[in-house]
């Protein structure tokens, strides 16, 4: 019976194999889940994928294909007598033939709609359920949920059903999918894994399994092997745009630093606004304080650093080419000049913008720091940052 959703599963480019289906299967004949949809879809979730980027398109495809699935109670059936409230809501929605729903006039026009949705909300006192006028559910209303309405405005219904409403008032949740859409701190991790370069360094305080056999074998008695813990010698410097059109990603930008930070042991980081010019800092509250000279920067660390700046490139073009462009202070030098000695300086140099790609266009400052970096301008997606930390081994 599980066979079309390995298929679904299939066809929406999940990597599964048949050893993993049958091994699902066998799972489930030996009564690992019984009855209870959440515990399958963990089981199924475990056995089928391999891979975290993968997790959010398993979800979709198994909330499609076990749509109104529900865990049982018990091992005999369903108690009758205690029936799930949403079932009961779901036997009162309106289901209209197609001859039906030509029967039913929509109010004429968006201006109609809503001078109507105001009388409603002052006239109306009660519950309505199954009618064509007032605010309900499941009739012919052009106001409400679980019903039919040519134009309307749904209210209090959690999806849409016949793509009819031209007004939807409720907050609408949506999920971020896959592999091109802005990312969270989980996807982030995934994609930094590629910048890695494990080393063994320090003291030796690691148990060593592998040597401690082989040095046994050798002696003929127990000979315990200690070694320096794995690390990850990647050297890490990002630089973050902050302030100004920057707040409308500050969201995805502290999922990206909190990955960042869990992921490197050897990461440094300073704030900038809009362009890099002679000073950065550490501390946004006291950045007219405690500025630190770039330059100083560039003499402390090496050119073995990677380094990202993150900022959506979005500013007057005189704060990137001109003196005195900048629009906090009087920069002697355009910014342009001290992005180039930290790309001379540095060997491996990559630029993160948060905005879609496709929107990168519409600003001439973005393309010129796309042409300053040579293009390794990355959008802020799972993709990415996968690109961008091939980039940067190199």
């Amino acid at each position: 019976m599980f066979l079309p959703f390995f298929l679904e599963l299939k066809a929406a480019k999940i990597p599964v194999s048949l050893r993993e289906y049958l091994t699902l299967v066998e799972a489930l004949e030996t009564g690992l889940a019984r009855f209870d949809v959440e515990e399958f879809y963990y089981l199924a979730r475990a056995s089928l994928v391999k891979d975290e980027r993968h997790i959010d398109r398993f979800d979709q495809v198994f909330s499609h294909y076990f749509r109104g699935v529900e865990a049982v109670s018990g091992e005999t059936g369903i108690d009758a007598r205690n029936l799930p409230e949403e079932w009961l809501r779901r036997m009162a929605e309106k289901h209209l033939s197609d001859d039906e729903k030509k029967l039913i006039d929509s109010l004429g026009g968006f201006d109609k709609l809503m001078e109507t949705l105001k009388q409603r909300l002052e006239e109306q006192q009660k519950r309505h359920q199954g009618g064509s006028k007032w605010i309900g559910t499941a009739g012919t209303s052009p106001f409400g949920a679980y019903g039919y309405n040519p134009e309307g405005v749904r209210i209090g219904q959690h999806e849409s059903r016949h793509r009819r409403a031209v007004k939807v008032w409720d907050k609408r949740e949506f999920r971020n999918l896959d592999d091109t859409v802005e990312l969270g701190t989980r996807n982030i991790k995934v994609a930094l894994r590629r910048l890695r370069r494990w080393v063994r360094e320090g003291a030796a305080d690691e148990f060593d399994l592998p040597g401690t056999i082989q040095a046994t074998a050798e002696h003929g008695w127990l000979d315990v092997k200690t070694r320096p813990e794995r690390r990850n010698a990647i050297k890490l410097l990002m630089f973050f745009d902050v302030g100004g059109s920057m707040d409308d990603h500050i969201k995805v930008v502290e999922e990206l630093f909190s990955a960042a930070k869990s992921e490197f042991r050897h990461m440094q980081y300073f704030y900038f606004h809009n362009c890099l010019y002679e000073g950065v800092w550490r501390d946004n509250q006291r950045r007219r304080q405690e500025l630190v000279s770039t330059e100083e920067l560039l003499r402390t660390y090496g050119p073995d650093y990677r380094v990202i700046f993150v900022g959506d490139a979005a500013m007057s073009p005189y704060e990137i080419v001109t003196a005195g462009g900048s629009v906090e202070h009087w920069n002697e030098e355009p910014g342009q000049v001290w992005l180039g000695r930290v790309l001379d300086h540095f060997h491996k140099v990559a630029w993160l913008n948060p905005v879609p790609e496709a929107h990168w266009g519409y600003t001439h400052s973005t393309a010129l720091i796309r042409q300053l970096f040579s293009d390794r301008m990355f959008p802020m997606t799972l993709s990415g940052l996968e690109t961008a930390t091939r980039q940067l081994t190199r």
